[in-house]
């Protein structure tokens, strides 16, 4: 045994004290400082019953020997949670410990513990707090290592890091949201450690967009529209609205910052007593642009920090004050959000009371109907009520007042290291970063990552868009799962498409007489145009009419004449799979030059009916790198420059069909023409190396067509392998055609089109 656990026991004159210790029995290096300091509050707060749990439990965790952190977790946080919702939670709770003691998760307990107060606090009931604890549980069978399904023998990577963001996920997220969050980072990084370290980190970006996905409340890329223009009319600014997000959104994510530049604004707000999303939204906006106009810096150099303290709250009660003068209609939700504080709540031998003290002053500023007690405080209510009837009343002067006040209330207690919280947090006030300019450089750590040199530019490729997939298991979308690069495909020899192309002469002039017949003839009259190619004789003879009969008459007595044209726009995406490049039995022509010279033969079809057509393909290399390659637009013509980039084509990699469909149909569903036709030519099944159940890619191919169909967008498969038919069928329906003869491909191909677009 260790120094520490032999010691005597403390004699302490307190027969309750003395009790007490007795029961906890642990005498582990820290214990007894933690035991001491909480221990008065404790016998006063806490019931006989809930005693003997706490200091018993605390005995029996000491006995686990895992050291004495689980025993200060539990005499730190446990009151806490007994005060928020009693103890119906403690059996639950010993059988998780017990769980995780068993196992080769013990390190996790101490955090489990610490975590249990904010899951008290936000779930605010037992059954809540119970089905957190059931939610860590199954996380951590899911998630713990084994050798052969049998005994666990690895720790969960992942539990750390989800009690460590315990805090923020419970303040953020419903119960029904963070049970889909966690269950879905288990599941889809079940293999991989290090990936379920990031994702319970909220590191990854497919951790973050599910947990985005997950908030609920209001967004601000919902409503950034409506600020803007409310900052537009009322300031005449467009500074521009970021959310804060990345490593600050834990310590920031309520507190809005203005900069020069940019104006940040938590990502989603929820609504709160009684205060709308949007209206927290926009009294952050009107509070920060008021700063914005009329506050000024000062150096912050020679000011202590209880001094830049005062400054900032009695420089944010002089904007709010402003605001209130102006539009008195923000009293309401000002009132409603403003956290609610009491004279006496802060004791100052145990506690920093300056925060509670200036709360109370900026209750009092604010709320008319607030009396205080304090002559100090009501003083210097009185002296910022004279300062506000100063017309030309600036920052220097809320500073010289806020000095004044630190310097006639300070008490004895402000130099406690415990600072007393509680009402002192305001709703819609920034971090007040603006207010202050520094001389000289101070000793605070820097926290800033170092500044990286930016990356070499991509010279082909355009930054890559996220795309969603589906998840057949739980039926749900993960958010921008999947990278798609987007290239314009180099150049080759064009001469090599007009040689594929020539092989099937014959063809091509079988395909003319039909084009010529499917050309639209005649021409349209568009009638009632303002201002057309030529007068209407018939609209402009009941104008002359109208007028002489006393009528007011129809100006709209012009016509034009337009030819017919086709109403289709045909989007027609490859699939560049290695497989491409196996050659056909008993030829010496490869599947990719086969399908290249029907593709060729396609796209001259819809050149000389005007069909305007776009070409693309794809390949994948897992998720993270989805290739599309531009072979021709649909506003370019059937030419050189096209046939030079379809004849450089080559195969590689896999088949991620989900994301290419969803990346094609994003151009396709911005074309006017009432008729959008999709077609995919394959040889075979979506499959990626980072994918190993075998339906789950088919079932999102599924579930894009479903979608593109929905829209209004007709797709259509041609499969070139007959062992894929079952496949096909189970993504596209009806929707396909398959090639049993690849010999006749580019007959197939171009007789399909012109059936579907008859």
């Amino acid at each position: 045994m260790s120094p520490a656990e032999t010691a005597a026991p403390p004699d302490y004159a307190d027969v309750r004290w003395q009790t007490a210790w007795g029961e906890l029995g642990c005498r582990l290096p820290g214990v007894q400082s933690v035991f001491e300091s909480s221990v008065a509050q404790s016998l006063e707060g806490l019931t006989e019953p809930q005693l003997h749990g706490l200091w018993g439990v605390g005995r029996r965790l000491g006995q686990l020997g895992r050291g004495a952190e689980p025993v200060i977790a539990w005499l730190t946080h446990w009151p806490a949670v007994l005060d928020l919702i009693g103890d119906e939670v403690l059996d639950d709770v010993l059988a998780l410990v017990q769980f995780l003691h068993k196992s080769p998760n013990s390190a996790a307990i101490a955090p489990l513990i610490g975590s249990l107060v904010t899951a008290a606090r936000r779930l605010a009931s037992a059954e809540g707090v119970r089905q957190y604890l059931s939610l860590l549980q199954t996380f951590t069978q899911q998630t713990t290592g084994s050798i052969h399904g049998r005994q666990q023998t690895q720790p969960s990577p992942g539990l750390l890091p989800l009690l460590a963001q315990a805090p923020l996920l419970l303040q953020q997220l419903s119960m029904a949201g963070l049970r889909r969050w966690v269950l879905h980072g288990a599941r889809v990084h079940a293999q991989h450690p290090p990936q379920q370290v990031a994702y319970f980190s909220l590191q990854s970006p497919d951790s973050l967009a599910m947990f985005q996905r997950e908030r609920h409340g209001t967004l601000l890329v919902d409503v950034q529209r409506q600020l803007g223009m409310t900052q537009q009319a009322l300031w005449q600014s467009d500074l521009p609205l970021a959310p804060l997000t990345g490593d600050n959104a834990a310590v920031a994510r309520m507190t809005p910052a203005l900069q020069a530049d940019v104006l940040g604004l938590p990502d989603v707000l929820e609504d709160l007593n009684g205060v709308t999303g949007l209206g927290r939204y926009r009294l952050m906006l009107l509070h920060a642009m008021a700063h914005r106009h009329l506050s000024g810096t000062c150096i912050a150099d020679n000011w202590s920090p209880a001094q830049r303290l005062a400054v900032e709250w009695f420089e944010d009660a002089r904007i709010d004050r402003w605001l209130l003068a102006r539009w008195p209609g923000l009293r309401p939700d000002m009132l409603a959000l403003l956290p609610p504080v009491q004279e006496g709540e802060c004791d100052d031998r145990t506690h920093a009371c300056l925060r509670h003290r200036l709360a109370l002053w900026n209750r009092a500023v604010l709320d008319p109907s607030f009396a205080l007690t304090q002559p100090a405080l009501h003083d210097f209510v009185r002296r910022f009520e004279h300062a506000l009837d100063e017309p030309l009343v600036c920052t220097r002067d809320m500073a010289m007042l806020a000095l004044s006040f630190v310097a006639c209330t300070r008490c004895a207690g402000d130099a406690l290291p415990n600072v007393f919280f509680a009402g002192s947090l305001i709703d819609w006030r920034d971090d007040n970063r603006h207010l202050w300019q520094y001389i000289e450089d101070g000793d605070e750590e820097d926290t800033r990552s170092p500044r990286r040199r930016d990356a070499e530019p991509e010279l082909h490729s355009l930054p890559p868009r996220l795309y969603p997939e589906w998840d057949h298991i739980s039926q749900s979308e993960r958010p921008d799962w999947v990278k798609v690069y987007e290239y314009l495909h180099p150049s080759g020899q064009a001469s090599d498409i007009d040689r594929l192309t020539a092989q099937h002469s014959g063809l091509t002039r079988r395909l003319e007489r039909v084009l010529d017949k499917l050309k639209p003839q005649g021409r349209q009259r568009l009638r009632r145009l303002e201002q057309g190619s030529e007068l209407d004789l018939d609209m402009a003879q009941q104008a002359w009419i109208d007028w002489r009969s006393g009528h007011t008459p129809d100006e709209r007595v012009q016509q034009h004449w337009r030819p017919h044209e086709r109403d289709v726009s045909v989007q027609l995406v490859l699939d560049l799979s290695a497989s491409l490049a196996e050659r056909i039995p008993g030829t010496d022509q490869t599947v990719l030059q086969v399908s290249l010279a029907a593709v060729a033969l396609l796209a001259w079809a819809l050149d000389r009916l005007g069909d305007p057509l776009a070409i693309g393909g794809f390949h994948s290399n897992t998720r993270q790198e989805v290739r599309y390659m531009h072979l021709k637009g649909f506003e370019e013509t059937w030419g050189a420059e096209a046939k030079a980039r379809l004849a450089a084509v080559s195969p590689a990699y896999s088949t991620r069909t989900g994301a290419a469909l969803r990346h094609a149909s994003h151009t396709l569903l911005q074309r006017r023409s009432p008729r959008k036709l999709l077609l995919l030519l394959t040889d075979g099944e979506p499959s990626d190396v980072d994918v190993s159940d075998p339906d789950y890619l088919t079932q999102d191919a599924r579930q894009v067509v479903r979608q593109l169909q929905a829209q209004g967008v007709f797709v259509w498969c041609i499969q070139l392998h007959p062992a894929h038919e079952a496949n096909v069928r189970s993504v596209f329906g009806e929707h396909y055609t398959l090639v049993k003869d690849l010999q006749q491909l580019p007959q197939t191909l171009a007789g399909l089109f012109l059936r579907l677009t008859k």
